[in-house]
């Protein structure tokens, strides 16, 4: 028996010929497209239609159409999440039939443009994909757009050995490349990198074998701390959170590490960098004892919760 059409899977297909990236490619993305181009269940996309919609308007479209009820209160995520993308693609015009209408106007409408309903027309049909191909090389892949886009905003450190990789966007991997490029000469300056976990990805640098060696679990890789650095000078290993949205090194997180690295051979040195003083003050109650604090915005100084054997140092 032959696979039912599933017009969902058409649409998802088509906007992926169209360039937009796979979070535009949704079902709620899908859906849309379908009402722009008034294409019911049993439709047919060669007589897709260019015409001019409400949010509003997809929403009764779809409930009537595909019997999919959306909650008013999904508009927001319809414009924000679907349209706005589809109009960066050029495959939606906004306000075609008055454009001079203000932003937040409650009339404002959407259209399939005249390039995109040729190739939305045509599939199915031998010619589909060569049409597909010229869109995107007049308007662009938003795809290849985001990728761009996200490649500028990238952060990118040099490692100590001279190498350089790019961290995902956020302030999280800027404070780690602080610890690397900042805190590390200073204290730790001949120090070895051993793990360098990233928010997109936590296994950016991890030397699994040198750490193993001194009795540090590879397998459980995921329980680090943000950036581990191996002074074998000093036989200390430095594990270092990076303070933006998660925590210090709280009592319970020194804990949980101790368990963790039970059986290593070297003297554990738990550092929590902050970026500023501001955060630092709003996780003061919660750093444990018997560690280290690290402030990227003063980077010459340490602050040394319990510094006994500082002090036991000068008697």
């Amino acid at each position: 028996m032959a696979k039912r059409i599933n017009k969902v899977e058409e649409a998802q297909a088509i906007l992926k010929a169209l360039g937009l990236p796979e979070a535009q490619r949704a079902r709620l993305a899908a859906y849309t497209l379908l009402a722009l181009a008034d294409i019911g269940k049993g439709g047919d996309w060669a007589k897709a239609q260019r015409r001019s919609i409400r949010i509003h308007d997809i929403l009764q479209y779809l409930k009537t159409e595909h019997k999919r009820i959306y909650a008013e209160n999904t508009r927001e995520t319809v414009r924000r999440q679907v349209l706005h993308q589809f109009e960066q693609a050029r495959v939606v015009d906004r306000n075609p039939d008055d454009p001079t209408l203000p932003t937040n106007s409650p009339r404002t409408h959407y259209a399939l443009s005249i390039d995109a309903l040729a190739v939305i027309r045509a599939f199915g049909t031998k010619g589909f994909h060569s049409l597909a191909a010229k869109f995107t090389a007049k308007h662009g892949a938003l795809l290849e757009v985001y990728r761009a886009s996200r490649s500028l905003t990238l952060v990118p450190i040099v490692l100590p050995d001279g190498r350089t990789v790019e961290l995902s966007p956020g302030k999280h991997n800027v404070l780690q490349r602080e610890v690397i490029e900042q805190f590390a000469p200073r204290f730790a300056p001949k120090a070895t990198l051993l793990y360098l976990g990233d928010t997109a990805d936590k296994l950016l640098y991890f030397e699994k074998d040198i750490l193993a060696k001194h009795g540090v679990p590879a397998t459980q890789h995921d329980k680090l701390p943000d950036v581990v650095l191996l002074d074998s000078s000093g036989r200390r290993l430095f594990l270092v959170e990076a303070v933006t949205s998660h925590g210090p090194v709280s009592p319970k997180r020194k804990r949980e590490i101790d368990q963790l690295l039970k059986n290593c051979s070297l003297a554990l040195v738990y550092v929590s960098a902050f970026p500023d003083f501001a955060e630092f003050k709003s996780h003061l109650s919660n750093i444990a004892w018997e560690t280290e604090v690290w402030i990227a915005e003063a980077p010459d100084h340490m602050i040394h919760f319990n510094g006994d054997r500082f002090l036991t140092s000068l008697s």
